[in-house]
């Protein structure tokens, strides 16, 4: 049973990103019309379409930390929004916190805090202010848990997916604290957020690539 982050997991996990968020940027962008700028899905789509390019011109011995640091370079350069600059930040700080050739959950969940905290010094949000950290952290902190308590990757994943999407949807009832929706102020309750959806849509992706 794989329990290594190595690179085919690493570029497995950002392929089936692309293809979730292909298959429902729809979705995201009907929820950021909502409560922002109305450009959500559209720009992450184009964003993993580059991402997906990228990775293909990536050298066969690349290591997954070096993977994630492309894929987060290359949303940074493509991605409009604040969508760009947050995601690509977080995968390019993880990338910059993993091990080479492979990682194991431990230094993977460390990685990955790293990426949220890149995040959090970015947009400056706590969970609670309607954002993707929302979901980003719950899923960091199962992943955490299941570090410790000596869980498998696969394990590990399920648990950090249903962690991150119960944080998106926690996100309904919120009043926004940061970003466009928070000028909406109580008019942005009663809207699930769209980066905390699509922060729980790339941790799904993981999890159903780690089984």
């Amino acid at each position: 049973m794989r329990n290594d982050f190595d690179q085919e997991l690493a570029l497995a996990w950002l392929r089936a990103a692309a293809a979730a968020v292909e298959q429902r940027h729809e979705e995201l962008t009907a929820l950021d019309t909502a409560i922002g700028d109305g450009d959500h899905g559209t720009n992450l789509r184009r964003g993993f379409a580059a991402v997906t390019a990228a990775l293909d011109e990536l050298p066969a011995d690349t290591p997954p930390g070096a993977v994630l640091t492309k894929a987060g370079s290359t949303l940074i350069a493509k991605v409009g929004g604040a969508s760009g600059p947050l995601f690509g930040s977080a995968l390019r700080s993880a990338g910059a916190a993993l091990p080479a050739p492979a990682a194991d959950l431990s230094a993977l969940a460390d990685a990955l805090r790293a990426g949220l905290v890149a995040v959090q010094k970015l947009g400056g949000a706590v969970v609670g202010d309607k954002t993707m950290v929302d979901a980003f952290e719950p899923a960091v902190a199962a992943l955490e848990r299941a570090a410790f308590d000596g869980f498998t990757l696969r394990e590990a994943g399920a648990l950090a997916a249903e962690a991150a999407e119960a944080g998106a949807r926690a996100t309904v009832p919120l009043r926004a604290r940061k970003g466009r929706a928070s000028y909406l102020g109580e008019r942005s309750e009663g809207h699930q957020d769209p980066g905390a959806t699509s922060t729980a849509l790339l941790f799904r992706a993981f999890a159903d690539v780690a089984r």
